[in-house]
């Protein structure tokens, strides 16, 4: 998978429990204090998991600005590694904002990736004292980082499976609510698509309320499934409703106008959506 799935850091599971096994190996085999993944945002990297065997020098979810980390020296350098004996002498890294607060010596670190290539983030170890790092341990530690490569996709995976399944709720005859969440690739469109308009033609259903709260956009771009799942609803007669339409959403809307073809009702909710079919949601009221 590529970039595209951009999960929150809580979100890699998979990657997490694999790691917090691994780093014990990692740290006997290199003789280091503290092992860490760190995953890239747009400006700064995460620190996802970690080691600390002795005391807390790398916290989880610590997070530094990208262009003061080691980790862009990492992941921009030709061979996707640094290796130093000491961060505070290394004429690379002993003025950067990271190492003053690290204040550590020993580093090694390689770029982490997921299966197709694109940059993850990276997997790091580090110590208080000196240390040489041999070609075997660069190796080693790039090795490692291939095989928490597969728990990377695998997260991602099940991430956008849980998205996979297109529940229809039914509200009353004639109306139906579909929310739509997540990322929206290829494969979960043609379902959208087939589950929406096929459940609409078999219920003789009026009013598809299509309710976009949950949606994922990435990129810039607006889902053009939506464009053809609001057409294709018109074509069969039936009076598609949006709702849920977050300020993320309308600013795709603004750029790419694919809606502004349509005819289309837009609500702020489910409640606004039914009163202007014509029904309203009641609570029930015990009588004194």
């Amino acid at each position: 998978m590529s970039d595209e799935y951009q999960l929150d850091t809580k979100e890699y599971d998979s990657l997490k429990t694999a790691s917090s096994k691994i780093f014990d190996v990692i740290a006997k085999r290199l003789n280091v204090q503290t092992a860490y993944i760190t995953k890239k945002g747009e400006n700064e990297m995460t620190v996802l998991s970690s080691l600390n065997k002795y005391e807390e020098i790398v916290p989880e979810d610590f997070t530094i600005d990208y262009k003061e980390s080691h980790c862009r020296l990492i992941i921009n350098k030709e061979d996707n590694t640094l290796n130093t004996n000491n961060l505070m002498s290394d004429e690379l890294t002993r003025e950067m904002k990271a190492s003053a607060q690290l204040q550590v010596k020993g580093y090694l670190g390689v770029t982490l990736k997921d299966l197709n290539g694109e940059v993850f983030g990276t997997l790091c170890v580090m110590d208080r004292d000196e240390k040489e790092f041999d070609e075997e341990d660069v190796e080693f530690l790039h090795s490692i980082a291939a095989i928490l490569s597969h728990m990377i996709e695998l997260d991602q995976t099940n991430y956008n499976i849980g998205f996979m399944n297109v529940p229809i709720i039914p509200t009353t005859q004639g109306v139906a609510v579909t929310p739509v969440q997540g990322i929206i690739d290829e494969k979960r469109a043609d379902k959208l698509l087939n589950d929406v308009l096929h459940h609409g033609m078999a219920q003789e259903i009026d009013h598809f309320i299509i309710d976009l709260s949950g949606l994922v956009i990435h990129g810039q771009e607006f889902p053009r499934v939506i464009e053809q799942l609001v057409n294709s609803l018109q074509v069969m007669g039936i009076h598609p409703i949006l709702t849920g339409i977050t300020p993320d959403i309308a600013y795709r809307e603004m750029d790419s106008m694919n809606l502004s073809g349509f005819q289309l009702k837009t609500v702020p909710n489910l409640e606004a959506a039914l009163s202007y079919i014509g029904f309203q949601l009641k609570e029930e009221q015990n009588s004194p």
